[in-house]
């Protein structure tokens, strides 16, 4: 199975509009994102394929990193964002069981941004960590529980 011509020895890029070829310089380098959970069932990599790129893994961040990041980009006080990256961990253990998808870094970062600008924490919380999440009712409550849980009823 080929790619593309500019991904094998031919390190070309046909332009079919103009009928010109495009040599790759010898530096180029093709990059590819690819996040293997997301959307896995409509978008998997055959393994042949997988095999043709080099990978790297990334998670999130250890906590006290991400704890600086979330403040730095929100402006909000470090100890508040550390009751929400540690809330984002308890709740990333949910992925693949009650929740598709899970409390990223940006939506941290989103909620961190409300409260910075005075929004109350639940509803903050509800905006950015919630409602995002599920339209599920049941594991909208669940998510807010643990939030309360984490923040009282601010």
């Amino acid at each position: 199975m080929v790619l593309h011509p500019l991904t094998d020895d031919r390190r070309a890029l046909p332009l079919e509009r103009t009928g010109e070829l495009l040599q790759a310089p010898p530096d180029f380098m093709l990059v590819v994102s690819y996040n293997p959970g997301y959307q896995h069932i409509l978008k998997s990599l055959k393994p042949s394929t997988r095999q043709r790129f080099v990978a790297l893994s990334f998670d999130f961040p250890p906590p006290v990193l991400e704890r600086d990041i979330v403040a730095r980009e929100s402006g909000l006080a470090a100890d508040q964002c550390t009751a929400l990256v540690n809330l984002a961990v308890r709740l990333r253990t949910l992925k693949g069981q009650d929740l598709e998808e899970t409390v990223s870094t940006r939506l941290l970062i989103y909620c961190a941004t409300l409260m910075a600008a005075g929004m109350p924490t639940l509803q903050a919380a509800r905006a950015t960590l919630v409602e995002p999440l599920s339209d599920d009712l049941d594991i909208q409550d669940g998510l807010l529980e643990a939030i309360r849980a984490t923040f009282g009823n601010e």
